[in-house]
């Protein structure tokens, strides 16, 4: 067992983290970041990872989705969900949902910041999307990055055993396997540092809050079902996505899928336990 002291420490250490600006930062008087000493911008977004052969454009004719889009209707019914029927998610509703979460409407100058459909901190823009598709209408099944400049998706690889592995990616959460296709987000960090350096961390998780409400009021309003997941392995999710887990790494993930009003009961039945233990 851990022991107190240090656990202790630790959590002091995830608390300052937390913390805006403090009058005791030792560093806040001569930190000064990359954009401020004039040194170059790193890209908006990755480059694409495969050739052109690999890449599918994705529809944006949004307008054909049958929708809800009342906001106060869509909060009121937001919840997280873990029972999916495990049928096909259409092409369209897949590049709403990608749209919604990390689309870009325009860009700040002529090449300084991708104006998105989520705010972050100071338009860095830090996350890449990738994508573990199981069932999703004219696509196979495979491990994919989302290009949002050119609003398609490129597949990187195949696998026999990627429902399995996803799971495991996933810290063993069996019900995620279900889902018709699983989001990650992976912070390409200098994107962020460059901008905000020492502090551009907390900022990042911020900006991961942001795409993962857009995401789940997205699904909400095509009538699908979702659930934020933060328990990821770090060396799992960098060999699934082929990413180096070190300037790029896996920071939070969302399974969709589709549901049905009759799993309801199932779906309260994952809490049992509060009835059982009276709390």
């Amino acid at each position: 067992m851990l022991p107190k002291d240090e656990q202790d420490r630790l959590i002091r250490e995830g608390r300052n983290f937390m913390k805006g600006y403090r009058e005791d930062d030792p560093y806040r008087e001569t930190f000064e970041s990359d954009q401020t000493l004039k040194r170059p911008q790193p890209p908006l977004c990755k480059a694409p990872m495969r050739g052109e052969d690999q890449r599918i454009k994705l529809p944006m004719e949004f307008d054909k989705l049958h929708m809800t889009d009342n906001l106060l209707s869509l909060l009121q019914k937001r919840k997280s969900h873990r029972i999916y029927t495990e049928q096909p998610i259409s092409l369209l509703q897949l590049s709403f949902l990608l749209w919604a979460s990390q689309g870009i409407k325009g860009r700040r100058g002529r090449a300084y910041a991708t104006l998105r459909t989520v705010p972050s901190g100071g338009a860095r823009h830090s996350y890449e999307t990738y994508l573990v598709i199981r069932q999703v209408e004219g696509l196979k099944p495979g491990v994919y990055h989302y290009l949002p400049e050119e609003n398609a998706l490129e597949l990187l690889h195949t696998d026999d055993d990627l429902t399995q592995k996803a799971v495991d990616s996933l810290a063993g959460q069996k019900w995620a396997g279900r889902a018709s296709v699983v989001f990650y987000w992976a912070m390409d960090a200098y994107r962020a540092e460059w901008r905000y350096g020492i502090y551009s961390h907390r900022v990042a998780l911020i900006d991961a809050g942001h795409i993962g409400e857009n995401l789940t009021l997205a699904a909400e309003a095509l009538g699908l079902g979702s659930c934020g997941i933060a328990a990821i392995y770090h060396e799992l999710c960098c060999q699934l996505l082929e990413i180096d887990g070190e300037n790029e790494f896996a920071v939070y993930a969302m399974p969709v899928g589709t549901i049905a009003p009759e799993d309801a009961a199932a779906e309260q039945d994952i809490y049992r336990f509060v009835k059982e233990q009276n709390l």
